[in-house]
């Protein structure tokens, strides 16, 4: 019996539910590593199961269609996860691609697409996100020197993993793109709240990451008067609520965003005034101007307080997209196939990255939103529904079958 499209998404899931399951919920599965690796294999044999053809490239990415084709509608998302991450983020993405292939199999159309899942979206790993589509468009700001030497949570540096796998961190630019959609879930509130269906991405903010390193003294804490001290420590959690505030102020300004993910202490003993410490931060906005005084006013109130308490401070710039636009006449289509199919929906910008800012600068590029539960994820708690996920690839679908 032919499975319906829902119990074609329901299969595709269990396909990759296991992988890197937690004992406790949700998923780690890194990237560059064995359990991406087996997302990658499975995803080629879902899409070999259809009759595509699959292919990889020299940055890991993998690719699957029906019949090759000069130019293609590219559909991608990430097989990657954070650590302690949910189901859904990335891989509804390709389980809707995957889908639009299937539809198109079944219904004998000869629609150039192209699947993609690509390698190491989530920054978790390397510090770095959206890898895999950033080398193959030439949009990623870090050179190969400084990539091949992005540090791995297990040790391994960047170039020693790629020569490992045969791969490159200077592959050949993508080519025949026509243009990329990627569904997604929202990674916030917004739909669900208002009960909206579907959203259309207008815009996608831009990350700038940092990493700070603060060297004090580690002394007895019991033997060190208090004026005495150089607690790296407390220097840091004065940045972290520096950080704090100015991301309250940008947020009211321009719905900027700013946080401290990562802390260090060294050496993180009870009776030892911590020596040094280590923040990792993120900075995320829609406008560059917002992007510019986060950066700038972080920086300076973090020298600052270093200055004030007698704290080296070593800066060290991880990351950074420019926020970037989907485009104007993609949105439109989608929107407007929403409503032929009575699916309700908004213009909505994108506070996550993802994949779709390396095509975005060189290609025609949207977006489609689907609900997630309380708007959780990076999160093993992240949920949505599989009838929100046939949404999106029924709006992904009726755009498709208007182009021209």
């Amino acid at each position: 019996m032919e499975l319906s499209d829902r119990e074609y998404l329901e299969r595709l899931f269990e396909a990759f539910y296991e992988v890197g399951a937690l004992p406790g919920g949700g998923v780690t599965r890194l990237g560059y590593t064995a359990l991406e690796d087996e997302m990658h294999r499975r995803f080629g044999a879902l899409a070999e199961a259809l009759g595509g053809t699959v292919e990889t490239d020299l940055a890991g990415n993998s690719y699957a269609f029906l019949a090759p084709a000069e130019e293609y509608v590219l559909i991608g998302s990430h097989l990657d996860s954070v650590i302690q991450g949910g189901r859904y983020d990335g891989v509804a993405g390709v389980m809707a691609g995957l889908l639009q292939l299937r539809r198109a199999k079944e219904a004998g159309l000869k629609l150039p697409i192209k699947v993609a899942a690509f390698r190491c979206e989530e920054s978790s790993n390397f510090g770095c996100c959206t890898m895999g589509s950033g080398l193959v468009t030439g949009q990623l700001k870090e050179g190969p020197e400084k990539l091949s030497k992005l540090t791995g949570k297990d040790g391994s540096l960047l170039g020693d993993v790629f020569a490992s796998r045969g791969l490159s961190l200077t592959p050949p630019r993508i080519t025949g793109v026509k243009s990329y959609l990627e569904l997604h879930i929202e990674q916030g509130k917004v739909l669900e709240e208002t009960g909206t269906r579907v959203g259309v991405v207008s815009t996608i903010a831009g990350p700038r990451r940092w990493k700070l390193q603060l060297k004090g003294l580690a002394e007895h804490s019991g033997a060190t008067p208090m004026s005495m001290r150089q607690d790296a420590l407390c220097a840091a959690c004065e940045i972290v609520l520096a950080v704090e505030k100015i991301g309250q102020r940008e947020a009211a300004r321009c719905e900027s965003v700013a946080t401290v993910g990562v802390i260090q202490n060294v050496p993180n003993a009870l009776n030892v005034v911590p020596g040094a410490a280590e923040l990792g931060i993120d900075l995320r906005g829609s406008r560059m101007d917002s992007l510019d005084r986060m950066e700038q006013d972080t920086l300076k109130a973090a020298r600052e307080i270093c200055d004030r308490r007698r704290i080296g401070l070593t800066e060290s710039k991880l990351s950074e997209l420019d926020p970037v636009s989907m485009d104007p006449g993609i949105q439109e289509g989608l929107m407007a196939a929403a409503e032929r199919l009575g699916i309700s929906c908004r213009n909505m910008p994108s506070g996550a990255g993802h994949d779709a800012m390396a095509f975005a600068p060189l290609f025609p590029t949207g977006m489609v939103f689907i609900p997630c539960k309380k708007g959780i994820s990076h999160n093993p708690l992240e949920s949505a529904t599989l009838e929100s996920i046939l949404d999106g690839a029924d709006v992904l679908w009726e755009y498709l079958r208007g182009m021209d």
